[in-house]
């Protein structure tokens, strides 16, 4: 699987990192749904370095189709309020 996370990287991560990645989205998820900022900022920010550190950068030269665009590390909880569509980033 192909992630990028806009205005970084993109990564690869192995078939073995989707359930957490998953499990990951759905923290943010339901921080997005009950509004709570503080809960969204963890989450968020825990999900954004496990791509980091599970996944592996491709260099420029191997510009790819991304399965999954993560926003920037700065989104806000209304800007991600605004981009979730109830499914979470990562769709089933």
């Amino acid at each position: 699987m192909i992630v990028r996370i806009a205005g970084e990287d993109q990564f690869r991560l192995d078939g073995e990192h989707e359930t957490r990645l998953k499990e990951l989205d759905a923290s943010v998820l339901e921080a997005v749904e009950k509004g709570d900022q503080d809960a969204f900022e963890r989450a968020f920010k825990e999900l954004l370095e496990f791509v980091r550190a599970s996944g592996t950068p491709l260099g420029e030269e191997e510009l790819q189709s991304s399965d999954l665009i993560l926003p920037p590390s700065d989104t806000t909880l209304t800007e991600a309020a605004e981009d979730f569509t109830g499914e979470g980033w990562l769709p089933d």
